[in-house]
């Protein structure tokens, strides 16, 4: 089964970023609107291992044909929303059978 991930939403916090990290040099090259195609619950060529590590579980749920999370969370059964879990720029995914 092919499950589409979509990054709907990128936001970042400066405050948290210069009270608690150090500076780095490369951050999230997550762009809003970018696509990614499962198959059959596998990571993506090219999705952030961080990011398929905080929606993993439900790729894969839904890929096994599983779905309506948490008793009607989405209003599409078969869909999820989740975000990275960099606390300081996180990304929201819209995740989804196609």
């Amino acid at each position: 089964m092919k499950i589409r991930i979509t990054a709907v939403r990128k936001t970042s916090y400066p405050d948290l970023m210069a009270k608690y990290e150090n500076p780095i040099e490369h951050t999230c090259d997550v762009l809003e609107g970018q696509e990614w195609i499962s198959v059959d619950g596998r990571r993506p060529e090219g999705m952030c291992p961080s990011a398929w590590g905080s929606m993993r579980e439900f790729v894969e749920a839904l890929a096994r044909g599983e779905g309506n999370f948490y008793d009607g969370w989405m209003k599409n059964p078969k869909s999820a929303m989740i975000s990275c879990n960099d606390g300081f720029r996180p990304v929201s995914f819209y995740i989804e059978v196609i």
